[in-house]
């Protein structure tokens, strides 16, 4: 069984790959805002949001070739995320996906051009779907307000407020919750949204999104105190030079676990009852163990 969800999971990644892929075509170049946007765009990386969208779409008995400019519009706005995030104003990272980050290699103007680049073609991407109007029009709703100040951006602003101070449980949990699990949980609403799914399902798989969401974030800070550049593709330790609290630090590594855990499977829980859900209970955990 685990063969079978790993070479889907593959396949599910190859899609979104050849949809990105052939984004670039026929385009103008101009300088080298292209080149950058696809620098990025197509380092590789886990797809885990794309993923999502797609088989919370096939949960709900959606077509998943409908569904695939929803979720490469979330690929594109989460790259767009990390080119800003490794940027000197914010992090200031040096490596990204076992590669130099994108304002390294073209320069700090180019690379914020081409996170703004990708952020507004990701909401080209949903109108390209192939479904009625009124669910392009609710994705698009859905996707800039996890995107914008009530979700990601807001989550960023509130990291970058947070360096240099501890900061609390409960202002760790609101800041993953908008920087990493509003874009997370989107991710799995689209599916839904594209499926033409009932609020009750959104509802459903917006909480399992929300625990994998505060899942990850979680193991994320973990892994960025007991891995190493070369297993992560990143730089490690980040955090503590940006004197950023995380959940580490909050909570100590056993209680980082123990969290995990907990948040898994209550996302797990809040997919009871619906056939089929087998594929997202195992990807839930096998991010629980994932080492990069």
């Amino acid at each position: 069984m685990e063969k079978d969800f790993t070479q889907r999971l593959k396949q599910d990644r190859a899609l979104v790959e050849e949809y990105l892929s052939g984004f670039f075509s026929g385009e103008a170049q101009h300088a080298d805002l292209q080149e950058a946007m696809e620098y990025s765009l197509l380092a590789g990386g886990k797809r885990i949001r794309p993923v999502l969208t797609l088989e919370a779409c096939r949960l709900f008995g959606g077509e998943m070739a409908a569904a695939l400019p929803f979720a490469c519009a979330v690929e594109m706005v989460h790259t767009y995320s990390l080119i800003h995030d490794d940027l000197p104003a914010m992090d200031n990272d040096d490596l990204r996906r076992g590669r130099p980050t994108n304002h390294v290699v073209y320069g700090e103007a180019a690379a914020i051009l081409a996170g703004d680049a990708l952020l507004t073609a990701a909401f080209e991407q949903l109108t390209k779907a192939d479904l009625p109007a009124d669910r392009i029009v609710e994705a698009v709703r859905c996707l800039a307000r996890a995107a914008g100040s009530a979700g990601m951006v807001g989550g960023q602003a509130l990291d970058m407020a947070g360096e240099g101070r501890a900061l609390d449980r409960e202002e760790l949990e609101l800041l993953q919750s908008l920087k990493t699990g509003a874009l997370i949980s989107a991710s799995a609403e689209l599916g839904c949204i594209a499926a033409g799914g009932s609020s009750e399902q959104r509802a459903k798989v917006r909480a399992y999104a929300q625990n994998l969401g505060r899942a990850f974030q979680i193991r994320d800070d973990m892994l960025d105190v007991t891995s190493s550049e070369t297993e992560l593709g990143k730089t490690v330790g980040s955090d503590q030079t940006n004197e950023k609290s995380t959940f580490v630090t909050a909570l100590g590594l056993d209680g980082c676990a123990a969290s995990v855990e907990q948040l898994t499977q209550c996302g797990i829980e809040a997919l009871s009852g619906f056939e089929a859900s087998d594929f997202l209970v195992w990807l839930a955990k096998a991010l629980v163990n994932r080492t990069k």
